[in-house]
């Protein structure tokens, strides 16, 4: 699953760059002034040049390796449970596959805000969905959340042994 997990990320991640370099070097081109930030009802409160898009996708990408070298080092991290010898294997696999899943969930986020500026954009209608960024953290914190439950729970069923 991490593996289907990692392919689809750097999947979006380049969709994400695709995007980015289609807004601004494609045939529609961009006015000089778009939406660069958006209130919690989706209207546009902050403005810039086009050339502030490719923001989403350096700091996606930077997120992104960041976390990949992170995730060499699952010997190093802190768990929510007790380790022991008997449920190191499991705690470990559960946050590699969380890091997996944040990665992922983290840069379809930013293809889809990047993909809503673009067409508030072309479309002129300058607002992008408000429940976007709400829903996608919840899903992140749910992740989270979960993986969490996941290891506290391989953390008691090794230490009872």
């Amino acid at each position: 699953m991490r593996k289907s997990l990692e392919a689809i990320g750097l999947l979006a991640l380049a969709v994400l760059f695709w995007i980015t370099w289609s807004a601004l070097y494609g045939p529609q081109p961009l006015p000089d002034r778009i939406p660069t930030h958006f209130n919690a009802a989706g209207q546009p409160n902050g403005w810039g040049p086009p050339a502030t898009l490719w923001f989403l996708p350096m700091i996606g990408a930077l997120l992104y390796g960041a976390m990949s070298v992170v995730a060499r080092f699952p010997s190093s991290f802190n768990y929510p449970a007790r380790v022991t010898p008997e449920n190191r294997p499991r705690l470990e696999a559960l946050a590699l596959s969380m890091i997996a899943w944040i990665k992922t969930e983290l840069v379809c986020l930013f293809a889809l805000i990047q993909w809503s500026i673009v067409q508030a954009v072309r479309q002129v209608v300058w607002k992008m969905s408000p429940a976007l960024v709400p829903l996608s953290i919840f899903v992140i914190f749910a992740t989270i959340a979960g993986h969490a439950v996941a290891m506290g729970r391989a953390g008691n069923s090794g230490s009872s042994a």
